[in-house]
This record gives C-alpha cells, sequence and structure tokens, in this order.
C-alpha cells in the first residue's frame, strides 16, 4: 500500500459513486420525454447499459483502452480478464495514490454513460435485443479505441497534447456524433414533434444529472487536489451559464421561458466544460458555459428542424454540438496558472493547442460516425434493428417488455 493517498481514495470512491448515479438520472431525464408508452423502455436502455458494459469492461474494455499500446490506436490484451495487474498498488502512469483497481472502476463509469446517453438518439424505436448487441459492439469498437487513443499515456492523440480533462472527446463528441448517425441510419418515427409525458421527472433527472457531474468532472483530478476544487466551481458555473444562456434565447425568440429549457441549457453548460473543467479558470466557464448553451438552442431548435433528422432527445444537439464546442474552448482558455500538467492555450500565447484540438475533434468524430454506421450497417444483415409500425403505435413498453408504466393512470 506504499504510496497510496487515503484522502485520494475516498474522494475517487465517492466520486465513482456519484458518475455511477448519473445513470439513473440520465434514465429518468431521457424517460420524461418520451411518450408515456415508452418510458419503461427507454429508461432499460441507461440501465441495461450499467448491466452490459460493466461487465464488458472488466472482461476486455479497460485492457483495449488503457494496456500496453498498440500502435497508438488500441490496447492489447493483457489487462483482460483483471490479469496481470496488482489490484491493490497504483499504476503511476495514471493515478499514482488510488488503488489500480479503483482506477479500473471509476473509468468504467465513464464507459457505461456513454452508450447510455447515445441511447436517447433512437429512442422510441430500436428493438431490445438490437440495442443490447449495439451497446457491446459499440462500446468495445468506438468507445475503447477514442478513450484509449485520447486518455492512454501511448494514444496518438495524447501524445500530440489533447487535453481532455474529463471526456470531451471520450464521452460527448463521441456519444453525440454517434447518436446523430444512429437517428439517421434508423429514420424517423411516425411523430416526431417532442412529447414529453412527465416534465418534473425530466427535470428530477436533469438535477441527478447536474450532481453527479461534480464527481465526472472533479474526480478526474484524480487526487483531493486544488484542480479538483477548480472543476468543481468550474462545472457549476458553467451549468449555471449554460441554463442563462439557453433561457435567454428562449425569452428573446419564444417570449417564454421554459423550465425544461432551463434544465437543457444547464446540461449544455456542463457537456461544454468537460473537456475543460481541470485547465480553464472559473471566469472562463462562465463564457463556455454561456456560447454551450446558446449553440445547443440553436442546434436543436433551428438545425434539427431545418436539417428534418429524428434525434430523439437531442443525444447530438446537445452533447456533439456541447462537446465540439467544449474542445474548441479549452483549446482557447486552457491555462497552465490551473493545471500545471495542462497546457496554455491561444488566449494564453499558444494557437498550437487549438490546432491539435481541431484535429482531435475532426478524428473523433469521422471514427465515431464511420464506425457507427458499419456497426449498424452489419448488425441490419443478421438482426432486425428498428421496431416496426404496429410496436410503435402500442408503444415498446407493452409490445417489449409487456409492461406498462402507469397501469390504471391517465398520464
Amino acid at each position: 500500500m506504499e504510496g497510496l493517498n487515503t484522502g485520494d481514495i475516498s474522494f475517487l470512491i465517492f466520486s465513482t459513486a456519484l458518475v455511477m448515479f448519473m445513470v439513473p438520472g440520465l434514465a429518468l431525464f431521457y424517460g420524461g420525454l418520451v411518450k408515456s408508452k415508452n418510458v419503461l423502455s427507454t429508461i432499460m436502455h441507461s440501465y441495461a447499459a450499467l448491466f452490459i458494459i460493466s461487465i464488458q469492461w472488466i472482461v476486455i474494455g479497460y485492457s483495449l483502452t488503457f494496456s500496453s499500446d498498440i500502435k497508438g490506436i488500441i490496447g492489447d490484451l493483457n489487462w483482460a480478464f483483471l490479469n496481470n495487474f496488482d489490484f491493490f498498488t497504483a499504476n503511476a502512469k495514471y493515478a499514482d495514490s488510488v488503488p489500480h483497481l479503483l482506477f479500473v472502476i471509476f473509468q468504467m463509469m465513464f464507459a457505461i454513460i456513454t452508450i447510455a446517453v447515445v441511447s436517447g438518439s433512437f429512442a422510441e424505436r430500436m428493438r431490445f435485443p438490437a440495442f443490447l448487441v449495439f451497446a457491446l459492439l459499440w462500446s468495445t469498437l468506438v468507445y475503447d479505441p477514442i478513450a484509449h487513443w485520447v486518455w492512454s499515456s501511448s494514444g496518438w492523440l495524447n501524445r500530440l497534447g489533447v487535453l481532455d480533462f474529463a471526456g470531451g472527446n471520450v464521452v460527448e463528441i463521441n456519444s453525440g456524433v454517434s447518436g446523430l448517425v444512429t437517428a439517421l441510419f434508423l429514420g424517423k418515427r411516425k411523430r416526431t414533434k417532442p412529447e414529453p409525458h412527465h416534465i418534473p421527472m425530466a427535470i428530477l433527472g436533469g438535477g441527478i444529472l447536474w450532481f453527479g457531474w461534480f464527481g465526472f468532472n472533479a474526480g478526474s483530478a484524480l487526487h483531493a487536489n486544488g484542480v479538483a476544487v477548480v472543476a468543481l466551481l468550474n462545472t457549476n458555473t458553467s451549468a449555471a451559464a449554460g441554463a442563462i444562456g439557453w433561457v435567454i434565447c428562449e425569452w428573446l425568440i419564444t417570449k417564454k421561458p421554459t423550465v425544461l429549457g432551463a434544465m437543457g441549457g444547464a446540461i449544455a453548460g456542463l457537456v461544454a466544460i468537460t473537456q475543460g473543467a481541470g485547465f480553464v479558470t472559473p471566469m472562463a466557464a462562465i463564457p463556455i458555459g454561456l456560447i454551450g448553451g446558446i449553440a445547443s438552442y440553436f442546434a436543436i431548435g433551428f438545425m434539427k428542424v431545418k436539417l428534418g433528422y429524428d434525434d430523439a432527445l437531442d443525444a447530438f444537439g446537445c452533447h456533439g454540438i456541447g462537446g465540439i464546442w467544449g474542445a474548441i474552448a479549452t483549446g482557447i482558455f486552457a491555462t497552465t496558472l490551473v493545471n500545471k500538467n495542462g497546457n496554455n492555450g491561444l488566449l494564453y500565447g499558444n494557437p498550437g493547442l487549438l490546432g491539435v484540438h481541431l484535429l482531435a475533434i475532426f478524428s473523433c468524430a469521422l471514427y465515431a460516425g464511420v464506425m457507427t454506421f458499419l456497426i449498424l450497417k452489419v448488425m441490419s444483415l443478421f438482426m432486425k434493428i428498428r421496431t416496426d409500425k404496429d410496436q410503435e403505435s402500442v408503444g415498446l413498453d407493452v409490445s417489449l417488455h409487456g409492461e406498462e408504466a402507469y397501469n390504471g393512470f391517465n398520464i
């Protein structure tokens, strides 16, 4: 146990639990936004991600992401089945003051929440068996390689100097672009107008996400130190600014600020700060969140309508657009005054960081988009992916799962 820090261990255990708590938060947020006849099927996607990826991660996922490098592209299988490393000593490359196994568990929660976010794009129209296969394949072939590129000490984007504190590329851009491709592949639902059946449920879920995001971002410091404190404050600041940005847009355009819109803006602000949470100042978190909320508002309210794609719960409009802006913003606002292990961005005399981040955005988006399409295409040769019209009419809760959320109630 030499070299381990009990404060860091306690901090990371708590942060891991917070990130796991984001799964039921996302389930409630997504569940409240769909029709009442599809709420359970939508919630099931988030929980199924927890079930499946918890096993996939310890069998092969962690090894593919963090073990010995294969030409900067993917890890090997040296740590598959959690073999060949000591659970109780630290891995100095990644987290030098906590047991290696704790780092494994913390990173597992990121893999879980990412595929859960993707599920929002195809809510109300993917068959459950297809989701199970898709979640396993996507996490293995898309999430794990991109996480290796960015977070592995030998990943090619990491070596180029990309700064991604808590998953702007790995979680947000990755899930947003993959969600968009999946929505386009499956096609539109019969009715695409938003029909949230339980807004208070969605608001509660959004609040839980905000709470869990403190573990997501601050925990990514991997130490109970000053950088974690800055990341904590930046997370809250950007969320607040994102909500303000969205509400201002609603007020100016529709004259009616909405509670659901405010929560959507807050989540957009959380997405936007994820990449730079431990690299930028709290004052920089204000424009990062504000612009994130405004950008997501226009992406969801105008771009999606104009282009006509059916991203059911706006995985791309929130996570994709917010993540892209967050990556750009980190390239602009990052400073070693906050984190000596980071780098300076454009505003601090280093335009090169922004250039590297633009390359990372393009590379991660392209890979995620192409691989997601190929996974779906191959799956479609062997199984039916989309629900049929009768199943959509009855609702996926009854037609796929044989249960109703509100039996005997008119909601």
